[in-house]
């Protein structure tokens, strides 16, 4: 008999899994053309940015949503400009405050994968939103270690510092566990993406669009990475150090070769960086 419960703890390691069979059977290409360009499946009219249940979804109750950014199959997040990753940010903040009202929505995941490289199997620029029951792991574990998220606040990235676009900065972490990865926040504490003022919407805009394209000039070609955004949880309970942030994990280590997490650290969960945050910090501002 099978479980109607997909939410699983791990009693040995503590880890959490969706179980999600029914995935499985999902196709891996799209047919017919691509799905997102107008006229397509899923945007049958033209548009500026869209976004729609997902069909595939890995969490039941239409709480997995795809969110396209442009009509333009062959952009980039970069190419959008300020003005088009603006319509992104305001699209994630509108989502993420609709699913956050749902009272089986405790966190709202935003998120995108970027490439085959890293499982996007349709080209199109687009990302995608789940809306979680509980607070997921990683997430809880940010809200719980330091005093409002140390590392998050002035002063946070000195050398590590690779863009500034108002009060939003781009940095390389202290403990990277990929070579080129960055950390986008405001200096300004702010809780979550709904949050952003008119003027605070438009510096993240402008960062996204800077360092994404800095990632894609780095090794002359485009990067495949993985992106998501923390933000405060929408389950009620007060959260004082929550500071909506995102992380950037770009796949290669060098022109054309990934960075592989192998089991020594999958098995430990401790990282072997093969380039320093600091010279990696230099490689993106030059570039």
């Amino acid at each position: 008999m099978t479980d109607p419960d997909p939410y699983r703890v791990d009693p040995l390691t503590g880890d959490v899994a969706y179980i999600v069979a029914a995935r499985q059977g999902r196709p891996n290409l799209p047919v017919g053309g691509c799905p997102f360009c107008p006229g397509g499946v899923e945007a049958p009219e033209p548009y500026d940015v869209r976004w729609f249940a997902n069909r595939w979804p890995p969490i039941s109750d239409a709480r997995a949503e795809v969110v396209l950014y442009t009509s333009d199959h062959d952009a980039t997040f970069a190419s959008l400009g300020v003005a088009g990753a603006r319509r992104v940010v305001d699209l994630w903040a509108e989502r993420t405050a609709a699913l956050g009202e749902r009272d089986d929505v405790a966190y709202v995941l935003v998120f995108e994968n970027r490439g085959p490289e890293v499982g996007a199997t349709i080209a199109h620029p687009h990302g995608q939103i789940y809306g979680f029951d509980t607070v997921p792991p990683r997430a809880l574990d940010e809200l719980r270690t330091g005093d409002n998220h140390a590392g998050l606040g002035p002063g946070a990235p000195g050398d590590r510092l690779v863009a500034r676009h108002g009060d939003w900065r781009a940095w390389v972490p202290l403990a990277a566990t990929w070579p080129y990865a960055l950390v986008l926040a405001p200096e300004t504490q702010q809780p979550d993406l709904p949050s952003l003022d008119d003027r605070s919407r438009d510096e993240l805009a402008g960062l996204l669009v800077d360092v994404l394209g800095r990632l894609d000039r780095l090794f002359d070609g485009p990067m495949p990475y993985m992106l998501w955004f923390h933000q405060r949880p929408t389950d009620a309970a007060d959260w004082p150090s929550a500071w909506v942030h995102a992380h950037v994990a770009p796949l290669y280590r060098g022109p054309g070769t990934p960075r592989f997490v192998a089991a020594g650290e999958l098995g430990s969960h401790v990282y072997f960086n093969p380039v320093d945050p600091t010279v990696a910090a230099a490689a993106l501002r030059d570039a």
